[in-house]
């Protein structure tokens, strides 16, 4: 009884998905100290995601030279090609948008961990999940009346053609954007390292009756 229970075991161990191990663990460390200084200090510092660029190259070329999957998930090639693919679209929004400096390159340090096919799709996770809780952050702050009352008063007068007042100093303050990128990117990266959409979608279809 005894044995079968430990041959069990050991074949349970035998089945745990062991790639890209080591990059996951160091990732999420740094993007933790990431959230945690997002939230505290409202910053994103370079020597987090500096550094936890660098592990990620690092790491990946391990998973090269040694030809171990627990490295990396993927080549020095695929990390590279992240950082490129998700630091570029994250600049261009720096430019044109006003993204801050240290959201470009925690995204292109996400990118560098998860290659350029997963880190594309964490950034529009991202995305997505920022201006939602951007939308919540502002409905909290303004009140969804008032936000509702003001959108529509601003469209009847552009109708009207008496042109476009825009916000008032004091409504443009309450406007302000307070966007978190760190923590949305943390919920982004859960979503597509573990697959969760479809696990969730696998999950509902064995509930759901046939």
């Amino acid at each position: 009884m005894a044995s079968r229970r430990s041959a069990r075991r050991a074949k349970t161990r035998k089945n745990i998905d062991r790639t890209g191990m080591i990059a996951t663990v160091c990732m999420f460390v740094f993007l933790l100290i990431a959230v945690a200084t997002d939230l505290v200090k409202g910053k994103i510092y370079n020597k987090t995601t500096y550094t936890g660029t660098i592990i990620a190259l690092a790491l990946s070329a391990a998973a090269d030279w040694f030809e171990n999957p627990v490295f990396a998930a993927h080549g020095l090639a695929q990390s590279l090609l992240g950082l490129l693919a998700c630091g570029l679209i994250m600049l261009v929004c720096y430019v044109f948008f006003g993204e801050f400096g240290g959201d470009v390159k925690l995204i292109a340090m996400l990118g560098a961990f998860l290659g350029p096919e997963r880190g594309l799709e964490a950034l529009l996770w991202t995305f997505v999940l920022g201006a939602a809780l951007g939308v919540i952050l502002l409905i909290w702050r303004v009140g969804l009346g008032q936000l509702i009352s003001r959108v529509l008063q601003q469209v009847r007068w552009s109708l009207q053609r008496t042109g476009w007042t825009g916000f008032s100093a004091d409504e443009q303050k309450q406007l302000q954007r307070e966007i978190y990128m760190a923590p949305s990117a943390l919920v982004a990266v859960l979503i597509v390292r573990f697959s969760l959409v479809d696990r969730l979608v696998e999950a509902s279809s064995w509930i759901a009756p046939q």
